[in-house]
């Protein structure tokens, strides 16, 4: 049994990740487990070929999503399917989904230029953030005109929320093949105990809201930003491959969880009748 994990390179943030713990019970269980980075090699596109049985897009990158869309199309089966880490990724085509299944979110809108949020701004204050970005960088809070002068959009696309005063910390909910976990974490994080939060008990709701989240994305690997204001729960992003902080036994999990998808995989190719 052989997977790819493609990631981002190690870094000191990344110390703490349980990606090494994974992949070392998946090693233990007898799969062989290679680790490309991307953005730290020179690829000949020419030899880019599927020689895994499973890979795992990890990174978010756009050269690692193009190459996660190269080998989708060469026929390569991924954790999660490229399709739907493509949808995840775009703020603009999830938010839409969200609201098409009927997910909670902030109001939200598309503009070309941060000037022309500023009518907007008469009903309260906006965030503005990267229509493909992740782990807040770039996120902004405007109050006023004034402020969008300092909106410096990576893109020509301006993706702003209405904001939300959110009514304690906020929530994380973690699906991992139907199992569902929710932590509690302030924000912004500044320790390591800060990321792995304090656990809770998902409630009918937010599990309505995951359930909606798989059938509408067609997963059932991925994290979910939650903020609480006015007594009820907004989604304000997705992640179709989370750090799973603060979920028990997190490593043991998602290696079990990845095991069984390698093995689906090598199962459909095979013959009908031909056992493994």
């Amino acid at each position: 049994m052989r997977i790819t994990l493609l990631a981002p390179e190690p870094s000191g943030c990344s110390a703490r990740s349980i990606t090494p713990q994974v992949v070392a019970l998946l090693e233990e269980w007898g799969v062989r487990v290679t680790t490309v980075h991307p953005e730290a090699t020179v690829t000949d596109l020419r030899r880019l070929c599927v020689d895994a049985d499973l890979y795992i897009v990890k990174a978010s990158s756009e050269l690692t999503l193009s190459m996660a869309a190269a080998l989708d199309g060469l026929g390569a089966v991924m954790v999660n399917p490229y399709p739907a880490t493509a949808r995840c990724r775009d703020k603009i085509v999830a938010t839409r989904l969200f609201q098409a299944a009927g997910v909670p979110v902030p109001e939200t809108y598309l503009a070309a230029r941060p000037s022309e949020l500023a009518p907007l701004l008469e009903g309260g204050p906006l965030v503005v953030k990267p229509h493909r970005g992740s782990k807040g960088r770039g996120v902004q809070v405007v109050w006023d005109a004034d402020e969008l002068a300092d909106v410096a959009p990576s893109t020509g696309t301006i993706f702003a929320q209405r904001y939300l005063e959110p009514a304690g910390r906020d929530r994380k909910l973690y699906c991992m093949g139907g199992q569902l976990f929710g932590v509690k974490r302030v924000w912004p994080v500044r320790t390591h105990e800060d990321k792995l939060g304090e656990p809770f008990t998902v409630t009918p709701e937010l599990r309505d809201i995951a359930l909606r989240t798989a059938e509408a994305f067609g997963i059932d690997l991925f994290g979910l930003d939650i903020i609480v204001s006015g007594g009820r729960p907004y989604v304000v992003d997705v992640n179709p491959f989370p750090g799973f902080k603060g979920v028990p036994d997190a490593a043991l999990r998602l290696a079990d969880y990845l095991y069984d998808a390698a093995q689906r995989a090598i199962a459909s190719r095979q013959p009908s009748g031909v056992a493994g």
